[in-house]
């Protein structure tokens, strides 16, 4: 049986109008694309005023925080005030706690269009690997909807005598089968040091590397130039990721074209959140406070790939948050000033290159990971985030939210 489109709008890309078309989807894949007849092997899905998107990936989540604004609270608002009163709250969590959160945030992600995750989980002292185990069930329990890719975010300090247990800890986490190796260099004392451990543990392992990197205001944080010349002087055969960046949104022109050249030249992923790190930045800062964000523009303009995600969703380090990439687009839009267009391609095609997927697209031949959204262009759609929408993953309906009358 395939799936026939009937009628879908397809937005260009080179600012033409859009197409209005058919498209046949058979197993995985779009096989057919145009003015199609009805086959006795179709099932229609009435497209009119639909529009079709690549479906969007959420590359930074922190699953195992999710949906605990109300039990967790941040008393200075800020990220150390976050930091603080989640490891006081971690200790008291479950598996099972853990992976029904967990679910239901997926679940919300998914029918908000979103058919593959990256998330973080806390690994470190009190916790040890009871969110690793849960996410690790929800992955399981969930394949059929998306797919879920979990990094290990290793507590610190990770360098020096001090940081013995929590190097122990995340070999331990390899070893039950973590997908990503993780890390928060800019907290530890010696932030190139953990950023050195943490990139010959991933290269021992053969894992990806994903970094929470310069998370701050600091003039001095520059930890991705550390992590590029780090790649760039020691090579390495899987991707590389650099989450959040902010503190190069704050550099000099000349510093963030520098650090920008360096990190397009060694490969590296950089994913802005602007949700989390609008919340959380510049709470100090009564007067013109920065907008928290990296420095999207020079690290395009290098060619870096830049991703946008969520982060955190209604946890002690955003309280708020609706589990929808086209709420980041819009983001993106407004405090990062990227067109529409761009900003979409940030949290689907972009965030799909951070996990390692292919991108997709209408094309005859690609994956058939689809977000329909009742809407007439693309900015209307990041526009107004109507919820009138149908959720495609690899050839299979896996959401489906039609008008209320």
């Amino acid at each position: 049986m395939s799936l026939l489109l009937r009628s879908v709008t397809v937005p260009s890309v080179d600012g033409t109008a859009p197409e209005v078309c058919d498209l046949r989807i058979d197993g995985e894949r779009i096989v057919d694309r145009g003015q199609l007849a009805l086959t006795d092997q179709d099932e229609v899905i009435d497209g009119s005023g639909y529009l079709v998107l690549p479906a969007p990936a959420e590359p930074h989540a922190h699953l195992d925080k999710a949906l605990t604004a109300d039990e967790v609270h941040n008393e200075t608002g800020d990220l150390l005030g976050a930091i603080q009163a989640w490891i006081t709250h971690r200790e008291t969590l479950t598996v099972s706690n853990i992976a029904e959160r967990a679910t239901r945030a997926v679940k919300l992600g998914v029918s908000n269009g979103v058919t593959a995750f990256r998330t973080h989980v806390d690994l470190g002292s009190g916790i040890d690997l009871t969110g690793l185990q849960a996410l690790q069930q929800v992955k399981a329990d969930v394949a059929h909807l998306a797919r879920v890719e979990i990094v290990g975010l290793i507590g610190c300090p990770l360098t020096g005598v001090a940081g013995a247990e929590h190097r122990a800890i995340i070999a331990e986490a390899i070893a039950a089968g973590l997908d990503v190796v993780g890390g928060v260099p800019h907290l530890d004392p010696d932030s190139a040091a953990c950023t050195k451990i943490l990139f010959d543990l991933a290269g021992e392992a053969g894992l990806p590397l994903d970094l929470h990197t310069d998370e701050n205001l600091r003039p001095d944080s520059l930890d991705l130039e550390i992590l590029a010349d780090i790649v760039l002087d020691s090579g390495f055969d899987q991707s590389v990721t650099a989450s959040h960046c902010v503190a190069l949104g704050i550099q000099d022109e000349i510093t963030q074209q520098r650090v920008a050249a360096k990190t397009a030249t060694a490969g590296i992923s950089v994913i802005t959140l602007p949700q989390t790190n609008l919340f959380l930045q510049a709470r100090d800062t009564p007067v013109a406070p920065p907008r928290g964000l990296t420095a999207l523009m020079a690290l395009r303009a290098a060619g870096v790939n830049v991703a946008g995600g969520a982060d955190n969703l209604q946890d002690p380090f955003c309280t708020v948050g609706r589990g929808d990439p086209l709420e980041t687009a819009s983001l993106l839009v407004m405090a990062g000033h990227l067109t529409p267009t761009d900003a979409y391609d940030a949290v689907s095609n972009r965030a799909r290159t951070v996990l390692g997927m292919s991108t997709v697209g209408a094309e005859v031949g690609s994956v058939a990971d689809i977000l329909m959204i009742r809407a007439a262009s693309l900015r209307e759609a990041v526009a107004t985030a109507s919820t009138n929408r149908i959720v495609i993953r690899a050839g299979r309906i896996v959401f489906r939210q039609t008008e209320l009358l």
